[in-house]
């Protein structure tokens, strides 16, 4: 099964790509994450649904327009929300530090809003939401939550945007400090990469008993 991954992300298209071939499906489907970059790469859309689920349809369905036979697509649409910030950045957490702004600005305009708040309200999580849209018109939706706490300070070299900033729940080091190998199977994506990999097992037996 090939999964076109609205985004040219290629850090994203790699963990995904990681997240499937450690949770493989069984029977005879196998997944691949094909990035937008090999159609030609991402249309241009707006994200101003305002919510997880509506930008990453929105992603969804403007790639899949430019499949030329037909096909599925996945988008993600994932944000760190701060409790002291009411549920901020949120889904603005890609432009946290403005239009032009970048992961290094988006962070440190993180670490210097919540420079002055205590350890006990310092509380977060990361959420994400993979679409699925499929070529018959199917739409499904699979979400994932981490719990957590954001540091002080960044902590780590490794991962990408605020995870050298955040602490998941039961750990002491960041997701940055923690490495791709434990963070893919405790991360928020990790966790609606195993619900969606869940859906894909039924495909795949479905397919399997009708053979």
């Amino acid at each position: 099964m090939r999964l076109h991954l609205a985004s040219g992300n290629a850090h994203k298209a790699r963990e995904l790509q990681a997240l499937a071939d450690s949770s493989p499906v069984s029977g005879p489907l196998r997944i691949e994450i094909v990035s937008a970059v090999e159609l030609g790469g991402m249309p241009p859309v707006v994200e101003d649904a305002g919510s997880f689920v509506g930008n990453a349809r929105k992603k969804a369905l403007a790639l899949r327009e430019q499949l030329p036979a037909g096909g599925w697509v996945l988008a993600d649409d994932s944000g760190l929300c701060v409790d002291e910030l009411g549920g901020g950045p949120g889904v603005e957490s890609a432009y946290f530090a403005g239009p032009a702004g970048d992961s290094a600005a988006n962070l440190a305009k993180l670490v210097r809003v919540m420079n002055e708040v205590p350890e006990g309200r310092r509380g977060a999580h990361f959420l994400c939401v993979l679409y699925l849209a499929g070529p018959a018109g199917e739409e499904l939706v699979f979400e994932g939550v981490c719990g957590g706490r954001l540091l002080p300070a960044p902590r780590g070299g490794s991962g990408f945007g605020y995870d050298p900033l955040f602490v998941p729940d039961g750990h002491g080091e960041s997701y940055a400090e923690l490495g791709a190998t434990v963070k893919n199977i405790i991360s928020h994506r990790a966790r609606a990469w195993a619900r969606l990999a869940e859906w894909a097992r039924t495909v795949a037996e479905c397919r399997r008993l009708q053979a």
